[in-house]
């Protein structure tokens, strides 16, 4: 970090610097980690070394003006007109910007303008609608995390914000799956206390910014949050106890509100949530199901994508906040489902809220800029004509809100602010200005005095006319011209060769190469009055603009009700023309634990392919895996995915691609897909894999579906196999969840043989020559061969190498057929007969294993007899576990009893 030494001894030999560097260094240094914009007439200028970076991020010009301390001023500099596009991208880069304005008046100042801080631009305070993803949330999010006499005690306290929304959560999370939190939550940016910084290195954070420990004071962030709400006590809120949380909301509030300079007045409510409210879905899960993002990081194809015909930009953020949250209180998705089938019933009613929500602006966001006095001419006439139309969507509603309760809520909170939309409509022109500056902006008969100096500038035009058509009559100059420009004001121009014409109370302004410019009294007294009147005419507009937004501060809380409701119609209604327009139906969700779905599709891949073939999936208390066997693009993955999809849209409150569907309660959807490592956290493929296994493992219950494909693929055949058939066997006697399990490991479909809750199933293809043809349906029993040199041939390995293959194939199972080299099934008795087969060559006795196919229970009376080397090799057995042993220390044993049996030939 660069660091200004002030009060270097060596600088009293030097310069001294102006009085504007004083004020700019004293200005950066309360902001030292941040971009100071330091305004300059047209210009926002920055310094030293924010001006060398500045200069590198925003490709703009770097140049030294003038010395400090002895050394060139390096600057660089932005125009104040086209700031945002520059804040946007410094933003995105993580970084933070302070923006100084002049707040003295230059012509009354006595050296440099006073100036001040008045915003402050980071990754998640964002309200400028040039700054922000009109379809994604931007939170600021804060962290508290006490210390514990053990780490698995240890509670994260987690409060984070919307600023362009207002919408402030607050939550308690172990502290070992804070992670999960935040990558549900993806904040833009995180405050993190001082103490425990270096803990959140690796985790999802954004932006991650360093607070003081005290900023994160429990008391003191209950005292700050009641205030923010206006309320004596949080207990109606359901804050009790949660001490962390509130030190992290006092941090938050505080951080935020000095930020924008001001009260937050749109923050208004609080919402506290359980984790126990939500459907769990963790990193893996929500990356493998690509609800928002590809696996290739795109926006396109994804469920978000296929979802999203929203009109508004509210509602497209609300349908990633469903998709992210679904509830595990089916009531709530009933409810949506119940409205959703509604607005289908209705003849055209989605069809009328569509087409209406698609003209009106985001209402949500305009808000929160209208609660900061930060809201443009152009939000407030976006605002204004929104609630004009509120009485369109209130009549359609009005038709269908009896037959669901979640539309007659709906119904009701658009209920008409006629207060705020009589003063909007009064007070805003109908096509104001973009910029206060440019006037135009307070309509026409909303304030007498702002008319009459309007009047004066705009008939300004026709007094020049009339005085040009005298002048002409009185001087005989056919060619004199009554003009006006910003710099000389108005003035009359004569040719140089008329000049002998001109009368008397003419008084010279300007001359002109070919012409002479003069100002006479009257036009004199007319300029006084037309300019001072135009300067006037701004000064008011200004004056009446700010009282206007004065005036709506008390309906900010009507604003945001509103924008809630259209965003949540939004929704219903983008939901409802998909399950029309895309054939889905209704789920049944249910008390019992069952998934049942009859002809399921995914419902993103079946839009990208020509014909979908859809599969039916049975689980339930009886049948709690399926062992999914097949080849490779058999289609595995999109079974297991599209169950998962349609159990998560269910969820979601939304209707489903299939001919029927019937879910349980559901507390988790896991998955375990796909081959992805993180080398920047040092772990391997098969690493991860087994991270992600183990927190399955870990975590899920009866209520969880979990999807498990190709486990152990990443180590060895033998370690692979043994992986994949516990990591089966664990899920199906002690995690009990609906499972979805597929692998290449043909001795795990024996699985059935010993857990009746198991069943095989594969996805059929049909050999064709050498090549194969897949018929991606879902069939009951196993896969017969997984046809991997088939689908090698289709990816273009050389045919060289395919048949190079097909002869090593031949060769393996001629030898797995050979009984003289026996492969053995890890799971079947041949394994058992092998482990006999070596007791039987020790003691010389085919009975001696006790004809039972597991080893032999010694009783103490070893080698009794035996000749010595058998009776030794014997004890040398009694005294190993063959389950503890590790590969190196079998093969040992292994020769030191070939060891004992040589001594027992030489014998």
């Amino acid at each position: 970090m660069h660091v200004m030494h002030l009060n270097d001894s060596t600088t009293q030999d030097k310069p001294k610097e102006t009085p504007m560097m004083q004020q700019y260094n004293r200005i950066k240094a309360d902001h030292p980690n941040m971009l100071v914009f330091y305004r300059m007439g047209d210009f926002y200028e920055l310094f030293h070394d924010d001006a060398a970076k500045a200069a590198r991020l925003l490709d703009v010009t770097l140049t030294a003006r003038g010395s400090s301390g002895g050394q060139p001023i390096r600057m660089a500099g932005v125009p104040h007109h086209a700031v945002e596009q520059y804040l946007g991208k410094l933003v995105k880069l993580g970084e933070s910007v302070a923006i100084c304005e002049q707040i003295g008046d230059p012509a009354t100042s006595k050296g440099p303008v006073e100036r001040k801080v008045v915003r402050i631009v980071t990754p998640g305070t964002l309200t400028d609608a040039a700054l922000l993803t009109d379809k994604v949330d931007h939170y600021l999010l804060a962290v508290q995390m006490p210390a514990a006499r053990r780490a698995s005690e240890q509670i994260a306290g987690l409060a984070w914000l919307s600023l362009a929304s207002g919408e402030l959560r607050l939550m308690e999370v172990p502290a070992e799956r804070l992670g999960r939190e935040l990558e549900r939550i993806r904040p833009a940016e995180t405050l993190v206390p001082d103490h425990a910084a270096e803990a959140f290195a690796g985790l999802p954070v954004g932006t991650a910014t360093r607070v003081p420990d005290w900023h994160f004071d429990t008391q003191a962030g209950t005292q700050r949050l009641r205030d923010q709400l206006g309320v004596a006590s949080l207990t109606a809120f359901g804050c009790d106890g949660l001490d962390p949380a509130l030190g992290a909301a006092g941090a938050l509030l505080e951080y935020a509100a000095a930020t924008q300079g001001q009260m937050l007045r749109h923050v208004q409510n609080l919402n506290v949530e359980r984790e126990a409210a939500y459907i769990g879905l963790d990193a893996a899960t929500r990356r493998n199901l690509e609800l928002t993002e590809t696996l290739r990081g795109t926006e396109a194809p994804t469920l978000m994508s296929l979802l999203d015909t929203c009109g508004t930009t509210m509602g497209s953020r609300l349908l990633r906040h469903w998709l992210h949250h679904p509830l595990r209180d089916q009531r709530v998705p009933q409810g949506r489902q119940q409205a959703i089938g509604t607005l289908l019933e209705g003849a055209g009613t989605w069809r009328a809220l569509n087409s209406e929500l698609r003209h009106i602006a985001d209402v949500e966001r305009i808000t929160a800029r209208l609660a900061l006095l930060t809201a443009r001419p152009r939000d407030l006439s976006s605002l204004r004509d929104a609630m004009r139309r509120l009485p369109e969507l209130h009549a359609t509603l009005r038709t269908v809100a009896e037959r669901a309760p979640l539309l007659a809520m709906l119904h009701e909170d658009l209920a008409i602010p006629d207060a705020a939309l009589a003063l909007l409509t009064g007070a805003i022109a109908q096509e104001p200005s973009v910029m206060l500056r440019d006037g135009g902006v307070i309509a026409r008969g909303h304030d007498a005095e702002l008319d009459e100096l309007r009047d004066i500038s705009e008939n300004c035009g026709q007094f020049l006319v009339d005085l040009e058509a005298r002048e002409r009559a009185r001087t005989g100059i056919g060619n004199l011209r009554v003009e006006f420009n910003k710099v000389h004001g108005f003035y009359i121009e004569v040719t140089r060769g008329q000049t002998d014409k001109v009368p008397d109370d003419y008084r010279r302004r300007q001359t002109l190469k070919n012409a002479e410019r003069y100002i006479t009294p009257e036009l004199k007294t007319f300029e006084d009055k037309a300019l001072s009147a135009q300067e006037r005419s701004l000064a008011r507009e200004k004056m009446l603009y700010d009282a206007l937004l004065q005036a709506l501060l008390p309906h900010i809380g009507d604003f945001k009700r509103i924008a809630q409701a259209l965003a949540q119609l939004d929704v219903l209604s983008a939901l409802a023309e998909r399950a029309e327009t895309l054939g889905w139906v209704a789920p049944e969700l249910v008390e019992e634990r069952v998934v049942t779905i009859r002809q399921g599709r995914h419902p993103v891949v079946e839009r990208q392919v020509e014909r979908f073939i859809a599969n039916d999936c049975a689980l339930g208390d009886a049948r709690r895996l399926l062992l999914i066997t097949g080849p490779n693009m058999g289609g595995k993955s999109t079974f297991m995915r599209q169950t998962a999809l349609i159990a998560l849209l269910a969820y979601v409150g939304s209707y489903v691609p299939a001919e029927s569907v019937r879910l349980g309660p559901l507390d988790a959807i896991f998955t375990r897909i796909g081959a992805a490592d993180d080398l920047a956290g040092g772990r391997s493929t098969f690493m991860v894999e087994m991270t992600e296994s183990a927190a399955i493992l870990h975590t899920a219950t009866e209520d969880s579906l979990v999807l498990m494909d190709e486990i152990g693929r990443g180590t060895s055949t033998f370690d692979g196999l043994a992986l994949a058939w516990a990591i089966a066997r664990h899920l199906l006697s002690h995690n009990r969840a609906y499972t979805l399990f597929a692998t290449h490991y043909f001795e795990l479909t024996q699985l059935p043989e010993e857990f009746p809750q198991c069943a095989n199933v594969h996805l059929s293809a049909v050999e064709h020559g050498h090549g194969i043809v897949f018929l991606h349906a879902v069939q009951d029993g196993p896969a017969s061969q997984s046809y991997g040199l088939q689908v090698a041939q289709l990816a273009g390995v050389p045919m060289p190498v395919i048949r190079a293959a097909r002869k090593h194939l031949a060769l393996l199972e001629q030898q797995a057929l050979d009984p003289a080299a026996p492969q053995l099934d890890l799971f079947s008795s041949a394994h058992h007969a092998a482990e006999a087969s070596l007791f039987e060559a020790i003691d010389g006795s085919p009975g001696a294993h006790g004809g039972n196919g597991h080893a032999p229970a010694f009783d103490g009376a070893v080698g009794e007899g035996l000749d010595p080397a058998r009776a030794a090799a014997l004890a040398r057995l009694e005294t190993v576990d063959p389950d503890d042993l590790r590969p190196r220390e079998a093969l040992d044993l292994l020769y030191e009893l070939r060891g004992l049996l040589a001594g027992r030939a030489g014998h």
